[in-house]
């Protein structure tokens, strides 16, 4: 899905306009539908408060209250102005709602049924400069309340106070959890300085609004649901792909089952797990997954003659000096298939140099300070550009891991993957995401699609996790694996 400017998002609208299409039938399709998002995502009904401005966000919010009613919610709206004073659909939205007044006086949450959902309306990509009163005191009160009675804020196209072009945000600036973004996201949203104030990104469909077909883009399951057709029903084993995972060593194997176990429920059909001779008792001792198969192995050249379809090397593999230095380097540079490249082999390569080694059958998954001992100027330039520069100079697929994940590789647009969570800040993620991501490779898929897919699916299985019970604190790398089958499902169901 592609990034427009504020200015392309109303030309867009203005098109929209000429050919016929009433302003109210796309406030009712884009409310429908970022309600219809909020049961998805929010699937345990509580409480939902639309905050309103005099503009059409606030109708969009309207029309969302609607849905979420229906699905169960207590629904209010909670607005500076009498109804007189709103747009004319708005209002309209409002009377549509029946028995909901607009609340003047600030919300008390203490006898709301939680969770508590509040629907930023205040503001849309029209409004520049600071927030000022009345605005200014709701928008103050939703993050009060987000900060205090762990209400969750959605933000209705952008969070109002956010520069819709430039990410910036004024002081006071609504902290969404969520940017239900219409149509098409924009371009702001994915700047560095906006993400503490979107959130996660969910983008509002438009078949009348459409988006640019070139340019950065935001992922999408409509985009990635191609790339994942139903299997042939005489699939087996040995079609679905074989992985081959370099990982694992003294104090470090719980790297390697985590890969394991994210490589099994990508959907290879094999896994095996290479651990050098001497540390293959305590690797069976450490209880991998019973579906891999785990090998022994001399040293890792070993691992060509094995031909997997897949090599995923560098979880938990520690420092290798010497010997074992050398046939790391060897077998990276030798298989002729698609490498997935993480943790410590990525730090061998920035210590031996980035160009002996990346190609492009290569994906690597740099945190930021991989990133950055790969790429020295990656510590003072923005993600984006940082993404962009370094696949300018190094042939690989790079998934540059982060709250806004970016996967990019040399010609390519930015992808930035628009599910995921904090509670994804734990070790181990990394991991079960290298074992996707080689799942996905051996699967067919191109290193570019495996590597965005791969971002979208992880990030939505915590999410899914935490809708089952994990907190922010509490999740865990593993219940980010066991949650990807229905990862694999909402891929295939959401819009």
């Amino acid at each position: 899905m592609g990034l427009v400017s504020c200015q392309e998002m109303r030309a867009l609208e203005e098109n929209a306009f000429r050919a016929g299409v009433s302003a109210e039938a796309l406030m009712d399709k884009a409310g429908r539908r970022m309600g219809e998002a909020l049961v998805r995502l929010y699937p345990r009904p509580g409480t939902a408060v639309a905050y309103l401005g005099r503009g059409n966000n606030g109708g969009d919010a309207l029309v969302a209250l609607q849905v979420l009613r229906a699905a169960g919610w207590r629904i209010a709206a909670r607005c500076a102005h009498e109804p007189t004073d709103l747009g004319v659909l708005p209002r309209r939205k409002l009377r549509e709602l029946q028995e909901v007044p607009l609340n003047r006086d600030p919300l008390n949450p203490a006898d709301l049924p939680r969770p508590l959902l509040l629907i930023d309306g205040l503001l849309g990509i029209g409004a520049r400069g600071p927030l000022r009163d009345p605005l200014g005191a709701l928008a103050a009160e939703m993050n009060d309340l987000r900060a205090q009675e762990g209400a969750t804020i959605v933000a209705v196209d952008i969070p109002s106070g956010l520069n819709g072009d430039t990410g910036e945000p004024c002081e006071g600036a609504v902290r969404a959890d969520l940017t239900a973004t219409i149509a098409v996201p924009k371009s702001g949203l994915v700047e560095d300085i906006a993400t503490n104030f979107v959130g996660r990104i969910e983008v509002v469909l438009l078949e009348e609004l459409p988006p640019p077909g070139s340019g950065d883009r935001v992922t999408t399951p409509r985009e990635l649901r191609p790339l994942l057709p139903p299997r042939l029903f005489d699939t087996h084993k040995g079609s679905a792909g074989r992985v081959g995972l370099v990982a694992g060593s003294r104090g470090l194997l719980g790297a390697a089952v985590l890969a394991a176990t994210g490589a099994l429920r990508g959907g290879a059909g094999l896994v095996t797990l290479y651990v050098l001779e001497d540390l293959y008792p305590l690797m069976i001792s450490a209880g991998p997954p019973p579906e891999a198969m785990v090998k022994p192995i001399a040293d890792y050249r070993d691992v060509l003659s094995e031909s997997p379809d897949v090599i995923a090397v560098g979880p938990g593999l520690g420092s290798p000096q010497g010997v074992g230095r050398d046939t790391i380097s060897e077998l990276m540079a030798n298989f002729e298939g698609p490498l997935v490249v993480d943790a410590d082999a990525l730090n061998l390569i920035a210590e031996e140099g980035p160009a002996t080694h990346l190609h492009p059958r290569m994906v690597i998954t740099p945190h930021p300070g991989e990133l950055q001992r790969l790429f020295p100027e990656a510590g003072t330039l923005p993600r984006a550009d940082a993404a962009r520069q370094f696949v300018q100079r190094h042939p690989c697929t790079l998934l540059f891991k982060g709250a806004r994940t970016i996967v990019t590789g040399p010609g390519q647009p930015l992808h930035f993957n628009s599910t995921g969570t904090p509670a994804m800040a734990t070790g181990g993620q990394g991991d079960v995401l290298t074992g996707l991501v080689a799942a996905l490779l051996a699967g067919g898929q191109a290193p570019l699609d495996a590597a965005r897919t791969a971002a979208w699916l992880a990030g939505r299985a915590s999410e899914l996790a935490q809708i089952a019970g994990q907190s922010e604190h509490s999740l865990l790398a593993r219940d980010t694996a066991a949650w990807l089958g229905e990862a694999f499902c909402a891929l295939r169901q959401d819009s």
